[in-house]
């Protein structure tokens, strides 16, 4: 039997794996995304590029769960192995960029502590609340600046 891809994998318009995966992680991880494949750039640009192509060009891309589904397995999955923070906070935001509100993102990392431990939850819960409170900033200063300008 032969390989076949998956549908979610060819376009009509050849749209590459590299292409989709980079349409992907900026729907998905926004900016948040796009910083880990930058800072990549000068030590491993060839590890940047398989990160766009495998998990958001194959992967992500893939039918038969939404993104959102996507990013609660991902959030918990990460949340468990407890040595992820930086990458947690990645997908927190990734999570919160596709629906999922903060309280079902706090509800899952409790969850976690049923199957990971205490730690690994808790060390989840202070990752969402350094993100969420980045959040915040980020929208006050974006409405600070709004009003600024609105008054000039």
């Amino acid at each position: 039997m032969t390989h076949q891809p998956h549908p979610a994998q060819t376009s009509p318009t050849t749209e590459t794996r590299f292409q989709r995966g980079q349409r992907a992680l900026a729907q998905i991880d926004g900016e948040a995304g796009q910083k880990v494949i930058d800072a990549l750039a000068n030590i491993a640009p060839d590890f940047a590029r398989y990160l766009i192509e495998f998990p958001f060009g194959d992967i992500y891309t893939r039918p038969g769960l939404s993104l959102r589904d996507r990013e609660i397995a991902t959030i918990a999955a990460l949340c468990t192995l407890g040595t992820a923070a930086p990458q947690l906070k990645v997908h927190i935001h990734a999570g919160l960029n596709v629906g999922i509100t903060r309280d079902e993102i706090t509800e899952i990392l409790m969850q976690m502590a049923v199957y990971a431990g205490f730690p690994a939850a808790l060390n989840g819960l202070f990752a969402a609340k350094d993100v969420f409170a980045s959040r915040d900033e980020t929208a006050s200063n974006v409405a600070t600046s709004n009003a600024y300008q609105a008054a000039k």
